[in-house]
């Protein structure tokens, strides 16, 4: 067996090696190389301390990016490749880093540190693969295995827990049952874990192939940190459209929607307040009256919370809030949604409203799917025809307003606006001279003159 390797890093290996130390690829990219996919990262681990790499290394650009524990950066050009003594851990008082480190000569010391057997695994071309936790064995057998104990792996860093969810949920692996056992026992720890962490871990474990399976089979863990979505667990809707609980139904969803960041967690949040607001009507058919908006406030919340970027907020809040929104295939309020949400984030939402309608009773599945393909064909038709929806997209501007003689102020756009529904709304025609005439009306209405005069006043 022989894994190809970059050159860089078999040169970084050589010079190591001609110094007199080991030095090996290690991690991740002995895994990924095994199971033949892309590797992003080429680490090296070595016997080699700090200052007996830069002696190894001295015509390389080296960072000292974690010399307190060990590790050094080698820059090539545009690629960087982490280098780190090998090393035992001393305690984890915060369940996150080691308190401190003690570097030793042996690989097999090293790799006994690591979480799971399937990254504990060490290659040099000249000795070969070293892999003495049976690392390759779970790789083929798709098994997600903690090295030694799980109990101490998952105490010495709780973020464990939440990779093992992702790593499995990404390839597809089964978590081994041990180390299953471990991470439901521990998984208040993940508290101990700051929010960026958390947030990175979730947006890959939801991308992942596996991500549904993971998030039924561990859903207890995902609510330490997001405790909103228990009350979903087992909750029946009451409803004909409804076959699954609302945790089942987002499930679903979230298997349903196409696979990006950004969709699977509004999919995994959009019925968030659903639970909260339910009612049942006189017949036993249960209802979830304001549940879209009170899930938007919810879901800010959360995401702010867990550091996401502003614009993931934004736009998983505004999808939440409209995903129940009615899209009747008609050109007039296909164009009012669009003014109303925007280009973008329609498109998105249509994506989100067939993935919640294959995530609901299959009875009723098809009718909706043809309402979808209704407003699509109407989307298409509003870009064939040009038909406006939005204030840059009238025949006339800010400035032929000023040029009627409305005054610079909130009136220029008030009047847009107005003309701009009329437009949707099929009683005005977009072109230049109607537009212009409506203006003229507005402007010589006694509102728009008192509008006028006030901001004469308030801008003399």
């Amino acid at each position: 067996m022989k894994i190809e390797m970059p050159e860089q890093a078999l040169q970084i290996i050589d010079w190591l090696e001609a110094g007199g130390f080991e030095a090996y690829i290690v991690g991740g990219c002995v895994r990924d190389s095994l199971l033949g996919r892309d590797v992003h990262d080429w680490d090296i681990c070595t016997s080699a301390r700090p200052m007996e790499m830069k002696r190894c290394l001295r015509g390389y650009k080296l960072l000292e990016t974690g010399i307190k524990h060990g590790t050094l950066t080698a820059v090539v050009g545009e690629e960087s490749y982490e280098i780190t003594t090998f090393r035992v851990d001393g305690l984890y008082s915060d369940n996150r880093r080691p308190d401190n480190v003690t570097f030793v000569r042996s690989l097999t010391e090293d790799l006994a540190r690591r979480d799971f057997t399937i990254n504990a695994m060490a290659y040099n071309d000249r000795r070969g693969l070293s892999d003495p936790f049976g690392g390759r064995d779970d790789l083929e057998k798709g098994l997600l295995r903690c090295v030694g104990e799980p109990e101490a792996r998952f105490s010495e860093d709780a973020l464990r827990i939440l990779r093992a969810l992702r790593i499995a949920a990404v390839y597809g692996f089964i978590i081994e049952e041990q180390t299953a056992k471990a991470a439901m026992e521990l998984r208040h720890t993940l508290r101990n874990i700051s929010a960026e962490r958390i947030s990175v871990e979730l947006k890959k474990l939801l991308t992942g192939q596996s991500a549904v399976d993971i998030l039924r089979q561990f859903r207890d863990i995902i609510a330490v940190f997001i405790p909103e979505i228990a009350p979903m667990f087992n909750f029946d809707q009451h409803n004909p459209y409804h076959v699954y609980d609302v945790w089942e139904h987002t499930l679903r969803a979230v298997e349903a929607v196409e696979n990006t960041p950004l969709l699977r967690l509004t999919m995994l949040l959009h019925d968030i307040s659903k639970p909260e607001c339910f009612s049942m009507d006189k017949k036993g058919v249960g209802h979830f009256y304001g549940h879209q908006e009170r899930g938007a406030e919810k879901v800010r919340r959360i995401l702010r919370r867990l550091k996401f970027d502003n614009d993931t907020q934004e736009d998983v809040c505004a999808l939440v809030k409209y995903h129940d929104i009615p899209f009747d295939p008609t050109v007039k309020i296909i164009r009012r949604r669009l003014s109303k949400i925007g280009r973008r984030r329609f498109e998105l939402l249509l994506k989100i409203k067939e993935a919640d309608a294959r995530g609901q009773n299959p009875e009723y599945l098809q009718k909706r799917l043809n309402n979808l393909e209704a407003v699509k064909q109407i989307l298409e038709k509003i870009d064939r025809e040009n038909l406006c929806y939005t204030v840059s997209g009238l025949d006339i501007r800010g400035d032929d307003l000023l040029a009627l003689g409305f005054n610079q102020g909130p009136a220029v756009g008030e009047t847009l606006e107005a003309l701009l529904t009329m437009v949707i709304n099929e009683t005005l025609e977009n072109s230049r001279a109607a537009l212009l005439a409506e203006a003229k009306k507005r402007l010589a209405a006694p509102a728009t003159r008192t509008a006028n005069s006030k901001f004469r006043r308030k801008n003399p």
